[in-house]
């Protein structure tokens, strides 16, 4: 106990998770320099680094580099995390047990890392943190549950995911270099990746990051306050736009929901300010394609707004939130007569 007390004074005393917008924020620079690099042997970290870092002058950009260069140079190793993920399973009820193995795990993870450069997200996360330190920044792998819309959660699977804290100036951020390279595509003859880099989970809003991110330790979520993880395995689904726009949804807490006919139904979302509503929607599907509808914005205050639609139909709906042409969450409706 007396640890995580001086772990949560740490993080309080130099400042609770930020994030950057990126919409505002100009990596070009950073971004054009690890471009260069593409290729570039692991077999000497140090140069690496320096040769990714060396002609940048700002903290955040030095990390960019490094990020760039990892998400695009890396590929996602399907088999490795299934063999990670048995390991898992036997000893997920040991927690000191579980963190213990994940820490003695990574260098082995990292020797095929080297001459691969294939790896699951424990790779990822190992090499973030291994090159972050030789810029200069402490950084730390974080280990819990991460959902996606493919994959879901419940209370008895194992902790699944790794991602990284990281300091600059003085502030610690989020990341996931694991998410950010690509995805699995599971096809007829296998599961292969799909490179695809995504910035959105570079120095993400924690708020929002906390969404799809479970961390075991809660301190290192950077938020004063964690949900519960029945909270956080039972809540709407998110997608990758909900971080590109900065749209977060609140209510219902719940995925799931069950509603009557005829009777209004409401979902709440956190937006930016600014933001055109105009091109919320809702994309319905009872068991065909999605169908878009247009629901009533009511403005709830700064920054928060309420989407009412009523559906008069009964059936079970997968009910999409949607911005500009893009899923942001997703609930399950069960409508039911009066």
């Amino acid at each position: 106990m007396r640890l995580v007390f001086l772990l949560l004074l740490f993080y309080h005393a130099i400042g609770l998770g930020q994030f950057v917008n990126l919409n505002e924020s100009d990596f070009s620079k950073a971004d054009s320099i690890s471009f260069s690099y593409k290729g570039h042997s692991l077999r000497n970290l140090p140069v690496l680094t320096y040769k990714l870092t060396k002609d940048l002058t700002k903290d955040v950009e030095k990390f960019r580099a490094i990020f760039t260069w990892v998400c695009t140079n890396i590929e996602n190793d399907y088999q490795s995390y299934l063999k990670t993920r048995k390991k898992r399973k036997r000893i997920q009820k040991d927690r000191a047990g579980f963190l213990e193995w994940n820490q003695s795990f990574t260098p082995k993870v990292f020797e095929k890392l080297v001459s691969e450069k294939r790896t699951a997200c424990t790779g990822y996360a190992y090499l973030i943190k291994e090159m972050a330190n030789l810029a200069g920044f402490q950084s730390k792998i974080v280990n819990g549950y991460g959902r996606t819309p493919t994959l879901l959660l419940s209370e008895n699977d194992p902790p699944n995911h790794s991602w990284n804290t990281v300091q600059l100036d003085d502030q610690w951020y989020l990341c996931d270099a694991t998410w950010a390279a690509g995805r699995i595509m599971l096809d007829a003859d296998g599961p292969r990746f799909e490179a695809d880099y995504d910035d959105v989970y570079f120095l993400p809003n924690p708020e929002l990051f906390a969404k799809n991110h479970y961390p075991l330790e809660s301190e290192l979520s950077l938020l004063e306050e964690l949900p519960t993880l029945t909270d956080f395995i039972v809540a709407a689904v998110i997608y990758k736009a909900s971080f590109r726009f900065g749209i977060a949804p609140i209510l219902p807490e719940k995925m799931h929901q069950e509603v009557l006919r005829d009777v209004s139904t409401s979902f709440e979302l956190k937006i930016p300010e600014g933001l055109d509503v105009k091109k919320f929607r809702l994309a319905l599907n009872n068991g065909g394609k999605d169908v878009e509808v247009q629901p009533k914005i009511i403005f709830l205050g700064p920054g928060k707004i309420q989407m009412d639609y009523t559906f008069n139909r009964t059936g079970l709906y997968d009910t999409h939130i949607v911005f500009n042409g893009d899923k942001i969450a997703t609930y399950v409706v069960k409508v039911r007569r009066n």
